[in-house]
């Protein structure tokens, strides 16, 4: 048998034995993968994968053969930068990733400016939902701004076991669960966020008040989605993101699947046990002095950064009057109120937190707050919870969105797939994940259970660290960060 230039297939075949094994164990490993997917139609490539080793049919490096030099030259360096993203899309995909810590809400454990190496080996490698998407981006190409991803194929969620398993207090990556719809122009709060406060002002200017409703959070989200839709110059045009395409958020699982959570007076409690002690745990105090101003070097003893530094008077402006609203930890709180010029410290709620209550479930008459909230049970894979009215907003968007479900309410019974029911049985493990910044941090107490199928992996260390508020030549590089652990 030849091929088109002449050469038999027995002498094609005739490599040496190191080409074979490479073969060989190249195309177990794409086999493994395939059958790891699921999706056995793309066993058709594995031809090609051996091609490239053994038979060459295809002209693979056609570019040696080229008389021009540089020619030659270029297609070396485009062979090698081909080479290189791939290998960078599946370490990226399957290994660790660069992860960069964009806001306060897990000072001072982590801080702003902070870049993470995040082993996704830890709690195992995700199957890409989104398996055609650009390395090195997670949604967004910069400066065009356009889709990184294409959407379609969509792979079922797999995950291999990893080296080991989240357990409580660990600081865990994961796409952001209410991140699936997006108004370009507008990602925080998150949409349906938006949407209910956005629908419930409306109907507060129009003299409706659904206060009582049971439905008001769906008659909120509905008037606010349809106000969203007609200010897309506002807000943006509307985006809907896969699971692995959404954005990347890191935060402290303090809720394991199966426990009953609480919160009371900002103390974490699982199972009714108190969480263990967080070194880095921090609230917002309203801080008064003598008449003696903060200065600069006071604030930079304690760590606080620009953006949390808050110069207050007692009606909540701005203002000269030496009152301040600053976060901070057991230790910053004990070195403040050691300085002679500090006359009160005072615990506080957010003062720019402008609907304090709206907590998950949005709209629902639980009287819990973000400092006292709960008992809720957090659900885990293969336990079977009892449904009724009052619970149901706890659980909806897992069983509809995340656990893909038809859910409806119909004449006051729950019906499931089109089944009445009063029960549900959950198909993943569910997490409850909060900040150690705690009245500064957007967590499960806003949007609820984090899904596994949502876990990224595990931040390892920092390998790089910036300081926004300095410049470069002024400490902007945090030296003694570099190589510091991201796992406490």
């Amino acid at each position: 048998m030849f091929n088109k230039n002449g050469i038999p297939l027995s002498e094609r075949l005739q490599r040496p034995v190191k080409q074979w094994v490479k073969a060989i164990a190249w195309c177990i490993v794409y086999i493994c993968f395939i059958v790891w997917v699921g999706n056995f139609w793309w066993l058709l490539l594995l031809p090609i994968i051996f091609d490239a080793f053994i038979t060459r049919f295809i002209p693979w490096t056609w570019w040696k053969k080229s008389g021009n030099k540089r020619f030659r030259s270029f297609m070396s360096w485009v062979d090698a930068i081909v080479f290189a993203l791939v290998a960078v899309y599946f370490i990226n995909l399957f290994l660790f990733q660069n992860y960069q810590i964009p806001t306060s809400s897990l000072e001072k454990t982590l801080l702003v400016g902070d870049f993470l190496f995040v082993s996704k080996a830890s709690y195992g490698p995700r199957i890409p939902n989104t398996p055609l998407s650009l390395p090195l981006v997670q949604n967004t190409l910069p400066v065009v701004n356009t889709k990184s991803y294409i959407e379609k194929p969509q792979w079922k969620y797999r995950r291999l076991r990893g080296f080991d398993n989240i357990e409580r207090d660990d600081i865990v990556v994961f796409n952001f669960p209410t991140g699936d719809t997006v108004p370009l122009k507008y990602n925080n709060p998150d949409y349906y966020t938006l949407s209910y406060n956005l629908g419930r002002e409306l109907a507060f200017q129009k003299g409706f008040n659904l206060e009582n409703n049971a439905a008001r959070a769906e008659i909120y989200q509905s008037a606010g989605r349809d106000y969203i839709k007609h200010h897309s110059d506002e807000y943006g045009d509307l985006v809907w993101r896969p699971v692995d395409k959404r954005e990347n958020y890191v935060k402290r699982c303090v809720g394991m699947p199966g426990d009953k959570l609480q919160i009371i007076n900002n103390q974490v409690y699982t199972n009714g046990e108190a969480q263990k002690k967080i070194p880095h745990l921090q609230f917002y105090y309203i801080v008064q002095t003598d008449g003696t101003v903060i200065t600069k070097d006071i604030q930079k003893e304690l760590g606080i950064s620009n953006d949390d530094f808050g110069l207050i008077n007692a009606s909540g402006s701005m203002s000269e009057t030496p009152v301040y609203y600053l976060p901070l930890t057991q230790e910053m709180y004990d070195k403040l109120s050691a300085m002679p010029f500090v006359k009160q410290i005072v615990a506080s709620q957010p003062l720019d937190f402008k609907h304090f209550d709206d907590v998950f479930p949005l709209g629902n008459d639980y009287g819990w707050t973000r400092d006292n909230y709960g008992p809720i049970n957090i659900p885990k894979r293969g336990q079977t919870f009892e449904l009724n009215l009052k619970n149901l907003p706890i659980y909806e968007r897992a069983i509809r969105v995340y656990e893909n479900n038809k859910l409806e309410v119909k004449n006051g019974k729950i019906f499931i797939n089109d089944t009445e029911t009063r029960h549900y049985t959950f198909q993943m493990d569910y997490y409850w994940m909060m900040g150690d910044n705690r009245h500064n941090s957007a967590d499960s107490r806003y949007w609820g259970f984090v899904p596994e199928d949502h876990i990224v992996g595990r931040p390892v260390f920092v390998w790089l660290s910036l300081d926004k508020d300095k410049g470069w030549f002024s400490g902007k590089i945090r030296w003694k960060r570099f190589f510091a652990s991201a796992k406490d």
